[in-house]
């Protein structure tokens, strides 16, 4: 049976670092070269809280706002990063905590900036191939916990989110077609080295590494090459939306909002630029959050629906993109 994304919900730390607060850390840098990436403020995880426990509260919150009852949740879908354990997974601990039906199925993945799109395939593909009828899908991110205290790039770029969307059968195809796509040779773009199987911890594991531009990081800290990753984004993007659009049939004419992944607002306005996308057919939302990795678009998507922007009927373009690297896009009807 085809799916439908039915309601959406998201949280996000209380604890707020705002640009003021950037800027009394990093009093070096200039503020002209740091707001053209659109980021007022981010909420950043405390101390003793986990990315699950941002699932979960966002799960709470679905459940609460949107009036669904638990006990309907047939699958769990978990994206995350940063697992409470090796072992069990951590859509097994949740599970608990929601309190899901023991019939329920539950599952982890990792991957990061196309984590939403990848999500929303694995639930539609788990509705229709194995009869799941209600999936709950949470994305959480807590990456600022691996930043090095003198990464001035990334504690400007990024915020802590935890998501949650519940997609339900329809009785027309709502979601799709899909596009995926991988380059795993450019894996070291976006990266902590250190810390897993691969390589250890060890004595020069946080070493500070100063790159050209003299941001510091250390390779037991999270590390991203910045031009790298916008100069993948723009050879990658714009292929993989014309790919889709193909695939589906469709035009550009054809969709009434394109929903990026959120890294930020220069490069989406370049994206959308040198796609010839108007202005108002596109979203950027990461003011008051930043760049929430695998929550960019499921919070872009909530906040274009309550302030009104994206309404019943539409045709929307979902697409991410980032560490793997790894793309990702579908067509959502609303």
């Amino acid at each position: 049976m085809p799916s439908i994304i039915k309601c959406l919900s998201y949280t996000l730390p209380s604890n707020v670092y705002t640009n003021e607060d950037y800027y009394s850390n990093f009093p070096d840098v200039k503020s002209v070269n740091m707001e053209k990436i659109g980021v007022k403020q981010r909420h950043v995880i405390t101390q003793g809280q986990t990315a699950s426990d941002l699932a979960q509260l966002a799960a709470e919150k679905l459940f609460l706002e949107h009036s669904i009852d638990r006990n309907m949740i047939d699958f769990l879908i978990v994206s995350i990063l940063e697992h409470d354990y090796y072992t069990p997974s951590t859509a097994c601990v949740l599970h608990g905590k929601l309190g899901l039906q023991k019939k329920c199925g539950a599952l982890d993945f990792d991957l990061g900036c196309s984590a939403y799109v990848y999500g929303l395939g694995l639930a539609d593909g788990v509705m229709k191939s194995m009869g799941a009828k209600n999936v709950l899908l949470l994305t959480t991110s807590v990456l600022t916990k691996t930043f090095h205290p003198k990464d001035r790039n990334s504690h400007f770029v990024f915020g802590d989110a935890g998501t949650a969307t519940l997609l339900t059968l329809s009785e027309k195809e709502n979601l799709g077609p899909f596009v995926f796509g991988t380059d795993g040779s450019g894996f070291e773009k976006i990266i902590i080295r250190d810390g897993g199987t691969r390589n250890p911890l060890d004595k020069n594991s946080e070493n500070e590494l100063k790159d050209e531009f003299g941001n510091i990081t250390s390779n037991a800290n999270f590390a991203m090459d910045g031009i790298g990753v916008f100069n993948f984004s723009l050879k990658t993007v714009p292929t993989m939306i014309e790919e889709l659009l193909t695939k589906a049939s469709l035009t550009q004419n054809d969709i009434d909002l394109f929903v990026f992944h959120q890294p930020n607002k220069f490069l989406n306005e370049t994206l959308r630029k040198k796609m010839n996308i108007p202005e108002p057919k596109f979203v950027h939302c990461l003011e008051n959050t930043g760049n929430t990795v695998a929550g960019t678009i499921p919070i872009a998507l909530y906040e274009s629906i309550a302030n009104g922007r994206l309404k019943p009927g539409m045709t929307v373009v979902l697409a991410g993109f980032g560490v793997g690297l790894s793309w990702a896009a579908t067509i959502a009807r609303f």
